[in-house]
């Protein structure tokens, strides 16, 4: 059980990594709405914007400005929650596959695998915070503005919409949150399941050497009592 627990772990985290990498780093955060009267798609990211003419389907983008250039509050914060996001995830992935029984890493130390898989799930549980933050923080924006404009019947030519960059950050900070739960939660309860419980080797080495001492002293005990009792017979 323990096993597939790890498993189900690694494709969450493998999946969540990637969607949060791929959301910070596609323009497509914010995109013009269904009801624009616009004949092209424009799309909206962290770091540039895209326009596709709807006829020919020619593609063009604009880098915003310098990193040290003044941007909208939004877009500098959403910026640095998905960086930390996805620095994070990462990190917790990489420890993760560290932990995995199938990996060749410390084989003689099953209770420290089990210590690195709760690392995993605790950095997957911190990557995930920001990530969701940073997400549900952006489209929220985007909605509220839209609605505004829209209340105070005020129409610029084009509306946007939170687009599926947006998205696909939810669903990755879910899926940290969701294999995070699973490495300290689950598999914390089915840790001593199984025919090899997870002590120390260490402890396991002591056991075995007090247990091969006491061998040694029956035995001795043992052949003491065998010479006594041939004395006597001799006797």
């Amino acid at each position: 059980m323990r096993d597939l627990l790890q498993y189900i772990a690694c494709f969450f985290a493998f999946f969540s990594t990637g969607f949060l990498i791929v959301a910070t780093w596609t323009d497509c955060w914010m995109v013009n709405a269904d009801d624009s009267l616009e004949v092209s798609t424009k799309c909206r990211g962290l770091w540039w914007e895209c326009v596709t003419n709807a006829f020919d389907g020619i593609r063009t983008c604009d880098d915003y400005d310098s990193i040290l250039a003044e941007h909208p509050l939004k877009l500098v914060v959403t910026r640095a929650l998905m960086i930390t996001a996805d620095i994070l995830a990462g990190f917790g992935f990489l420890t993760l596959l560290l932990g995995l029984d199938c990996v060749k890493f410390l084989p003689d130390e099953p209770y420290t695998k089990v210590r690195i898989c709760f690392v995993a799930g605790t950095t997957l549980l911190t990557a995930g915070t920001p990530g969701i933050i940073g997400s549900v923080w952006y489209a929220a924006d985007v909605y509220v503005e839209r609605s505004t404009l829209v209340l105070h019947n005020i129409f610029l030519g084009i509306q946007y919409k939170f687009g599926w960059s947006c998205w696909l950050g939810m669903a990755g900070s879910l899926g940290c949150f969701l294999a995070g739960a699973v490495l300290t939660c689950c598999l914390h309860l089915f840790k001593g399941v199984g025919p090899g419980r997870n002590y120390p080797y260490s402890l396991r080495k002591a056991y075995s050497v007090a247990g091969v001492s006491m061998t040694k002293s029956y035995s001795a005990a043992r052949t003491e009592t065998a010479k006594m009792y041939a004395v006597d017979t001799r006797v």
